[in-house]
Parts: C-alpha cells; sequence; structure tokens
C-alpha cells in the first residue's frame, strides 16, 4: 500500500470526516444491537448435557445461578490434536472477560465436542481458565449447526442460516473451501485432522435466557458474524496498514517465533 503525506491540518480535516462516518457506524451498531435484543425467545425443552469440570450438567447449570448465557462455540472436534487456531486466537481474549460479564448476570463457557480431558490438556497449555464444556455424545451442537456428521456434510449442511453446497471433494463444500485448497486446509492440519474432519466442526456464538426455570434460546451468529471478537483485528484495523494479510498468518499464541 501507498499513502501520500500531509499537514498536520490537512490530516485533521480528513480525520473529522472520517470521524463523522465512524460515529454513524456507531450509531448503527448501537440500532443492530438493540435489534438483537429484540429478537423473539424460543423455548428450549430438550434437555441436553454436557460433561464439566464440576461433573455431569444440564444446560440450565451452566448458567451458575444467573440469568443469561452466552456460549462460544469453539472449532475443537473429537478427532483433533489440538484445537482450531483461529478459535484459539478468539478464545485468547476470553479469560479477562469472564468475571466482568458474571457481575453484569450473564455467565460464559465455551463448548466444543472434543472430550473434557482434551479440552482440559489444551488449556492447560494455553493458560487458560474461562470454563469449558464438553458436549461430545449429545445433541447440542448439531442442533445449533456447528457440528455436522459425515452424511450431512456430504449432502450439504445448513451453516450461517443458508444451505451449503454439497461437497465434491475432500470432504466438503466447494462453497467453503475451493475443493479443500488453500487455508482451509493449512488450518485442518494445525489441528492434526483433514479438511473433512476439520470442518465437521463450525464457529459460532449462542445466547440463551433463564427465566422461572425454563431456558430459552436468544440468538446465535456465526461465520463473519465473530469478526468483532477477534481482539486482534480491532486493533489492526486501527493500525497504519490494516489486516495486511496474506494468507493465514496467525498461529496460537505459543507458535509465534518471537
Amino acid at each position: 500500500m501507498t499513502h501520500r503525506t500531509a499537514t498536520r491540518e490537512e490530516w485533521l480535516t480528513a480525520r473529522l470526516d472520517l470521524l463523522e462516518a465512524e460515529k454513524e457506524l456507531t450509531r448503527q451498531s448501537d440500532k443492530l444491537a438493540q435489534r438483537r435484543q429484540a429478537l423473539p425467545w424460543v423455548r428450549i425443552d430438550k434437555q441436553y448435557r454436557s460433561e464439566t469440570d464440576g461433573g455431569s450438567a444440564a444446560l440450565p447449570d451452566l448458567f451458575h445461578g444467573r440469568s443469561q448465557l452466552l456460549v462460544y462455540h469453539f472449532m475443537f472436534g473429537p478427532d483433533y490434536t489440538a484445537g482450531c487456531p483461529s478459535c484459539s486466537a478468539i478464545a485468547d481474549g476470553f479469560n479477562g472477560i469472564v468475571v466482568h460479564l458474571a457481575n453484569h448476570d450473564v455467565a460464559f463457557t465455551a463448548v466444543s465436542q472434543a472430550p473434557l480431558a482434551k479440552l482440559r490438556a489444551y488449556k492447560q497449555r494455553m493458560g487458560w481458565s474461562f470454563p469449558w464444556t464438553s458436549s461430545l455424545g449429545g445433541e447440542f451442537n448439531f442442533d445449533f449447526s456447528v457440528s455436522l456428521t459425515e452424511e450431512q456434510q456430504r449432502e450439504g449442511a445448513q451453516y450461517n442460516y443458508r444451505r451449503e453446497a454439497a461437497w465434491a471433494q475432500s470432504g466438503i463444500g466447494d462453497s467453503l473451501t475451493k475443493r479443500g485448497e488453500g487455508p482451509v486446509a493449512q488450518i485442518a492440519a494445525m489441528t492434526g485432522t483433514d479438511v473433512a474432519r476439520y470442518t465437521r466442526e463450525r464457529p459460532g456464538v449462542s445466547a440463551f435466557a433463564l427465566e422461572d426455570g425454563i431456558v430459552y434460546h436468544t440468538y446465535s451468529t456465526y461465520s463473519r458474524g465473530l469478526d468483532g471478537l477477534w481482539g486482534m483485528f480491532q486493533w489492526l484495523d486501527r493500525a497504519p496498514k490494516g489486516r495486511n494479510e496474506t494468507g493465514i498468518w496467525w498461529r496460537r499464541h505459543d507458535e509465534y517465533n518471537t
């Protein structure tokens, strides 16, 4: 990228013009947040159970006495040898927020398909302390469109509120991986899996409310809807060269040669 230089006065004029656009984006973001909160609630009657550090837990137990629950659907499948590096980059920001959410009536947990022992070991490696639950053997991940069966993957599954094309090569739809080549294959290798197994797990965030003992699903977002949770990208978007990306440059935080 090339950039022109300017006087401080010229810079200030351009900056004030940008400030108006930033303020408009902030106002629009506030309106979107209100629309999220205005979505209707959907009662959950299915009895989901998961494995936590405190033992087997039902979905209401994950609220820990609070009225709201935020779930990060972390890509860590049963066959993975390590968590998804992209989800790991997002999760690096979780430790600091959990206590603040808890003191604002919001519980938080990550949920993955991997066995709890794998999650515990990876959590220790990464130095994380946030709650992390294993949904292995249950339907939670499948019902919230973040895990696929092999059959669903072959036929074309629902993700991010649209149906994907059926897989044509490497076990995943062309719409995601351009026939299994490029960045997705690279990230799959970083989890110790192939493209097919890696992409049977998907990232997402889901929100729930607990009222009079009944759990309600209130919101879910996937794919680019998670952009705001990538703390590093929010900083890079304010750096002189922005994201300045060529392929998959990020690693797990203990894998950089610094």
